[in-house]
């Protein structure tokens, strides 16, 4: 049974900073006491917040506004400048890094081919690119965040050990964070890719300002993941691997699944089953317009796997809002555009919701970030989640 803790009111401070943070983040430009209306704090704790923010160039100010009575405000923003991210991602013929500032704009961006890549191979093209792409662009070196991985696969305790990418041999127990960490010498985080991109998603995409959403990452090697925030916290599971979605069973006695199982989600919706309609074997080799080229003139093969991939996702849609009640379900990940695109296009009408009569402010569905920059992006974001989410868990004790 896991211990509860008490209240651990020393890092109160450090909870209400990112408190105001994420509320800047949020809303945009906002003036201290709009801050402190939003939030809940004190003018004076807000004050010595955003103080403190101005200094490390977190906040920047605006122009004072005047106004019709009282004294002028000053709004106050993110700084795009105030902090920078690494997001690396690893393929099974590349290795990409991104850097990003603190709007999520990539600053530098260096690919390096590589084959057969374990993790003999792979650690010491990861560090060059680290090292390397903070020399691509001017920027202070204080400011590096960290680094950000996303991997396919499950991981063991803690998030930082990949148990088996199906789709990158030889991983399988190898500690990636402990081991790039100690290269590079900053702080690296290491996420499953469908969790990574809900991150990257809620700090810079459509679900920027939602509590409570699910993100189904569908993948284009192949596989689809979920990433969930349920009342504004990251939910990962006992284990951190919470979203396996692809593994829920949709059609009873159906296709065998690599997992062994029959009838899981994921031979029926996932980028590789759509390629094989189509007949299209080589599909990460390509380019983003040749493999747009091959999908717009896939004809009777991708109407095929449409008719086929429809209803078991309706079904997934509806399981998700009954079991999480989340604001919205996003579809999003290194698919395709125009592939995700054609499978939103089919899947109204959906399932007769439980409480038909409820009114909306935003859509059942939403499409978020496509293509193939959506897991390195995803990545990149860990590090800024990592220091600028409200989390609460700093305010418990830690026991023992």
């Amino acid at each position: 049974m896991k211990a509860i803790s008490g209240t651990n009111l020393e890092q109160a401070k450090s909870h209400n900073r990112r408190v105001v943070i994420e509320a800047v983040r949020t809303n945009g430009p906002l003036s201290r006491a709009a801050i402190a209306r939003m939030t809940a704090l004190t003018a004076q704790t807000v004050s010595n917040i955003v103080e403190e923010l101005e200094r490390s160039h977190l906040l920047v100010p605006a122009e004072a506004q005047k106004l019709a009575r009282g004294q002028p405000i000053i709004p106050y923003s993110i700084n795009p400048a105030g902090a920078y991210s690494i997001g690396l991602e690893l393929g099974r013929q590349r290795a990409s890094g991104v850097l990003t500032d603190l709007s999520g704009a990539v600053r530098a961006r260096i690919e390096r081919p590589i084959e057969h890549p374990d993790p003999q191979r792979a650690m010491p093209v990861l560090q060059s690119i680290v090292e390397d792409i903070q020399q691509a662009f001017t920027f202070d070196r204080n400011r590096l965040l960290g680094v950000g991985m996303a991997l396919p696969g499950r991981y063991a305790d803690g998030g930082t050990t990949s148990l088996s990418p199906q789709n990158l041999p030889g991983w399988q127990d190898f500690p990636v964070g402990h081991e790039l960490e100690q290269r590079v010498k900053v702080p690296v985080l290491v996420e499953n890719d469908a969790t990574a991109a809900a991150i990257g998603e809620r700090l810079h995409g459509v679900a920027r300002g939602l509590s409570s959403f699910v993100y189904l990452f569908l993948a284009g090697g192949g596989g689809i993941g979920a990433g969930m925030f349920l009342d504004g916290h990251l939910y990962k599971g006992s284990r951190n691997n919470a979203g396996e979605i692809g593994h829920i069973i949709v059609e009873p006695h159906g296709k065998l699944c690599s997992c062994g199982k029959r009838g899981c989600l994921d031979r029926y919706i996932s980028p590789t089953v759509a390629y094989e309609f189509m007949g299209i074997a080589n599909a990460e080799e390509l380019s983003s317009d040749d493999l747009d080229t091959l999908i717009a003139e896939g004809g009777e093969g991708l109407d095929a796997w449409l008719d086929q991939a429809v209803q078991p996702l309706r079904q997934t849609l509806d399981f998700l809002e009954l079991a999480f009640d989340p604001q919205t379900i996003v579809l999003g990940g290194s698919i395709s555009t125009s592939l995700m695109r054609r499978l939103a296009e089919r899947l109204e009408p959906l399932h007769v919701p439980i409480d038909p009569n409820r009114t909306r402010s935003l859509p059942r569905v939403m499409i978020g970030m496509t293509g193939k920059d959506t897991a390195i992006l995803g990545a990149a974001a860990l590090p800024i989640f990592s220091e600028t989410n409200p989390r609460f868990d700093v305010l418990q004790k830690p026991v023992g």
